[in-house]
């Protein structure tokens, strides 16, 4: 049969045309906050018709993005050490027949100050013998190695809450602390006073990644609440759980203890978005969709 070669660049045309209807992935990303400082959580939203596949980096940190509705989540951190400058992100989405599009740009990080604190304790816990460095830094590439995995699902739900009973915020994070006399490494974390046996709680749903006696952070729970954010609880007296098993939010994982590199009976509450370290008092504010 013969073809008739009129309908060809109509043919095109309604091509071209379906082409232009098709809708366009919306990139519509916001940070909360907007110009965040050293230590602080970063929730990453992407908002539009729901792509099959979002995907992102900030700095040098990957985004791990869960899915609520038409709204896309990710919660990344600035690490304490951060300095003030511009920090590149980039998002990119994919539906489902294989379209894919990204937006970038930057997110001006904020100076933050830090106080200074002065402390001192017996000089065996500073000047560490050779034996001791070895074992306190394989304990650091352990809690290193723990923070790095990112589990796939989220397992936290709802708020965060106070790790120990009482009112009020943990004191000290991101101190500059100098330990008899020599400049030391950040205070990562916030401590919460209380005496010896106080039970000490899941902040919120999550799996129990590392259980340990250390010899800085004596010893020690780490709870993996999935896509990345960690929390960590030193220096407890008695540990009540067991590696791999789900907590939920409230349940008693150990009672505060003085082990390890301590002046007294606290708990020392940290958290951490892969590798950043993050101000851990901002989980209790943290505000995502359920």
């Amino acid at each position: 049969m013969p073809v008739d070669m009129r309908w060809f660049p109509a043919l095109g045309l309604l091509a071209l045309w379906c082409l232009a209807a098709a809708p366009a992935l919306a990139l519509d990303v916001r940070f909360v906050p907007a110009a965040p400082r050293p230590g602080d959580l970063v929730v990453v939203s992407l908002e539009g018709e729901p792509p099959a596949r979002v995907t992102g980096t900030l700095g040098e940190r990957s985004l791990a993005f869960f899915a609520r509705g038409r709204v896309h989540v990710a919660v990344a951190g600035v690490d304490l050490d951060t300095p003030a400058r511009p920090l590149a992100w980039q998002v990119r989405v994919e539906d489902a027949s294989g379209r894919a599009r990204h937006v970038a740009g930057t997110l001006s990080v904020t100076p933050r100050e830090f106080t200074v604190q002065r402390l001192s304790v017996p000089g065996s816990m500073v000047d560490l013998d050779p034996e001791t460095e070895r074992r306190a830094l394989a304990e650091t590439a352990r809690l290193r190695a723990v923070y790095g995995t990112v589990t796939a699902d989220r397992l936290w739900e709802g708020r965060f809450i106070r790790p120990v009973p009482g009112e009020g915020p943990g004191r000290g994070f991101g101190a500059r602390r100098v330990i008899n006399g020599k400049p030391r490494a950040p205070h990562a974390g916030v401590d919460f006073a209380a005496v010896t046996g106080t039970p000490v709680f899941a902040a919120n749903r999550g799996r129990v990644a590392l259980v340990g006696e250390f010899f800085f952070p004596g010893r020690l729970v780490v709870l993996d609440h999935g896509l990345g954010l960690h929390t960590v609880y030193f220096h407890l007296d008695r540990i009540d759980v067991n590696e791999g098993v789900l907590v939920e939010r409230g349940a008693t994982i150990g009672a505060v203890g003085a082990t390890g590199r301590v002046t007294g009976p606290h708990l020392h509450f940290g958290a951490q978005v892969r590798e950043s370290r993050v101000d851990p008092d901002l989980l209790f504010t943290l505000s995502v969709p359920d």
